[in-house]
């Protein structure tokens, strides 16, 4: 009788376990959840702060024609909170703005086969007016202060002869030469928006943006020598023009990267986040320039731990910024004169990871995107004091979820030196027990993690979470955040101190955190990407197994390849390659590939421009040369440093998922079976076979 009952009670305890079990299962965040979290977007705010106008981003699902997220635009009653859709439905408008007395919205639309223009409609809705007739179409505009006008940038058309050779089959490509540029024009019309006159600003000037002075008198822009990418990044000169006149009549003189700009309210200054010097790999510091004396002040507080992202202004005396500062961003506010910092908005008192603010002139209503550890994506408004307000409410199916708790981590390098990032615990975590472990592994360098979502579909921290593994983001050496000495560490060192502290990171975890010694993973994009192949090779004893995404195997060819070699060498290598070749080679992977006992997935797009595809193809042929029984190459059409279209998302989670569950969950013999090579039945296609 007692083995009959013994019995009887492991059935029950077995079918309770495993309903459980199911349960749990169920409420944890899957790949498909995460695939189709929906993301918000701030467009404007009027200028009496009483509407906002606002995006919400909605993943395409599997079966849909490749592409990327479905945008749809709102306008909200910031009293009310209530939404209505801005156009109706099918009208495919874009970049919708309030015009200067709020009463009316500028948007672009193309109209059958012509080209992108401006139009204008009362903010009510009514009668859509075209206000701009650009040949090549318009890539971006602003209202001009009085309304009556609207600046705007378009692409310099191809000539007659140019699309005659294309059709002929001579358009070859010129790498670099022949580059069409941006131009700047101005229409103005009347209080009808019937147009007055168009015409181009400057002659032969490539324009990236442009801000209007408050009163319209001037007009501040910047520009470089090519239309490149890496003079995008490098090279950007403010220089400020005089309409009246319709010349330029000041060159700000900033130097290296470059962040926002933005006139005071009587035009006498200009604010703008820049970069520290040409070798700062990031915009990291507040100035402003004075148009009456031509001179540059750093706002910047003296040995400032953070790095200054945005600028605005308060009033004629005070400025605005927005700052990252370790794993918590703040808006801050410092006079001119005196220098004195004042923080107005911690995100570390409210949790919540807010963005770049848009508000109104009288600093009465400011709104932000946000974001928490299991909130990735709501809008908020704030009046200047007191708490945000939450005035979306998207993914609330998320409510529903079982989340790992995410908690802050510090711990000391091997010289010293404190890092401080995030950890994703198991759900369930219990504190004596070992559990598998995933390095997610930032880009950049120059950026960083904050204590906020941080899931996405190449870094799904959560969906791992709720797979057991205890998950990581550290803010490694030369990221962003810490202040410009911690930024510079990494410069002339790549792979050196930065990857050391990923490893002194996972010993750490090791010792405090239950991760299981013989259980480790990594992953990352770009530079991430470049610290998993990093590991694959050089401290290949320390992880199982790696996804490489976009990232860089050889770091002489890299330099060679990439599409901002400029910018490479001035923000890292420090050096020209000719006198870098010995160090360059010893710190890449592929130098490394011969030792590697790491099963490597490399991942990325065909048609990368930063990162070229031939940095994937070195590192998978040199691991194939030495008989590496375990990495893979996959690739994605179309392409580039990163993946838009929503069949490469799917592809890459749950690719990413059977390699780190195969060979670090699972521990499967490097030299057995790989995992499957065909994992479309997990993509959630509709068959019709």
């Amino acid at each position: 009788m007692k083995q009959h009952y013994k019995i009887v009670l492991a059935i029950i305890l077995f079918i309770a376990s495993s309903t459980a079990q199911f349960t749990f299962s169920q409420s944890v965040l899957s790949p498909i959840d995460l695939l189709g979290l929906e993301r918000s977007g701030i467009s404007s705010l009027s200028p009496d702060g009483t509407e906002l106008i606002y995006t919400i981003s909605t993943p395409r699902n599997a079966n849909e024609e490749p592409g990327s997220s479905h945008r749809k635009y709102f306008k909200m009653n910031l009293s009310s909170k209530e939404s209505t859709p801005l156009f109706e439905e099918g009208f495919k408008a874009s970049s919708p703005h309030y015009s200067p007395d709020g009463s009316q919205i500028a948007f672009t639309f193309k109209k059958d086969d012509e080209k992108r223009q401006v139009w204008v409609m009362p903010k009510d809705g009514g009668e859509k007016v075209q206000v701009t007739n650009a040949e090549n179409g318009i890539s971006s505009y602003k209202w001009q202060p009085d309304g009556l006008g609207i600046a705007y940038l378009s692409m310099q058309a191809k000539s007659e002869k140019e699309l005659e050779l294309k059709e002929r089959g001579y358009g070859f490509i010129f790498y670099e030469e022949n580059l069409k540029i941006k131009e700047l024009y101005l229409v103005q019309f009347d209080a009808e928006f019937k147009i007055k006159s168009e015409k181009q600003l400057l002659k032969d000037t490539h324009v990236w943006d442009f801000e209007f002075s408050p009163s319209g008198e001037y007009l501040a822009f910047t520009t470089s020598k090519n239309n490149l990418t890496d003079d995008r990044l490098m090279f950007r000169k403010i220089k400020i023009m005089d309409l009246s006149k319709g010349k330029v009549i000041k060159e700000v003189g900033n130097i290296g990267k470059l962040g926002n700009y933005v006139f005071n309210e009587d035009g006498s200054q200009l604010a703008f986040a820049s970069a520290l010097n040409i070798n700062d790999h990031a915009v990291s510091q507040a100035f402003t320039y004075s148009l009456k004396k031509e001179t540059i002040t750093n706002l910047t507080p003296e040995n400032f731990k953070g790095h200054v992202s945005w600028v605005g202004w308060k009033n004629n005396k005070e400025i605005l910024f927005y700052s990252g500062e370790g794993v918590y961003p703040k808006l801050s506010s410092v006079s001119i004169k005196k220098g004195k910092r004042t923080v107005l908005l911690d995100a570390e008192k409210d949790g919540i990871i807010f963005g770049k603010p848009i508000f109104t002139a009288d600093l009465k209503t400011f709104v932000f995107t946000g974001n928490t550890p299991y909130d990735p994506s709501n809008i908020y408004s704030w009046n200047g004091k007191g708490k945000l307000n939450k005035l979306t409410s998207i993914n609330a199916q998320l409510g529903d979820k079982e989340f790992g708790e995410q908690e802050i981590i510090k711990f000391t390098a091997r010289d010293g030196q404190e890092i401080e990032g995030l950890i994703m615990k198991p759900v369930g975590y219990k504190k004596n027990k070992k559990y598998p472990l995933v390095l997610y592994v930032h880009g950049g360098p120059e950026s960083h993690h904050s204590n906020g979502w941080l899931s996405r579909y190449s870094t799904p921290g959560q969906v791992m979470a709720g797979k057991g593994y205890l998950v990581a983001y550290l803010n490694y050496r030369a990221s962003t955040g810490y202040g410009i000495d911690f930024a510079m560490e990494g410069f002339m060192d790549p792979a050196g101190k930065e990857f050391d502290d990923l490893a002194d990171g996972i010993e750490y975890l090791i010792a405090e955190k239950g991760a299981d010694k013989e259980r480790v993973g990594m992953a990352g994009g770009s530079y991430g990407g470049y610290a998993s192949a990093w590991f694959a090779t050089y401290y290949t004893k320390y992880v199982k197994a790696v996804c490489m995404f976009v990232g860089i195997s050889n770091v002489s060819s890299k330099r060679g390849t990439t599409d901002i070699s400029k910018e490479e060498l001035y923000v890292h290598s420090g050096k020209p390659l000719e006198e870098q070749w010995q160090m360059n080679l010893e710190r890449s992977p592929v130098y490394w590939a011969h030792q590697s006992k790491t099963a490597t997935l490399i991942i990325g797009g065909a048609d990368d421009p930063r990162v070229h595809p031939e940095q994937s193809l070195q590192l998978y042929r040199r691991m194939k040369m030495n008989d590496h029984p375990a990495v893979r190459l996959v690739q994605y059409p179309g392409e580039g440093h990163g993946n838009r279209k929503q069949v490469g998302q799917v592809d890459v989670i749950y690719r990413q998922i059977d390699w780190l569950d195969w060979y670090v969950k699972d521990l499967k013999p490097l030299d057995g079976p790989m995992p499957a090579l065909d994992i479309s039945e997990k993509y959630g296609l509709d068959w019709d076979l």
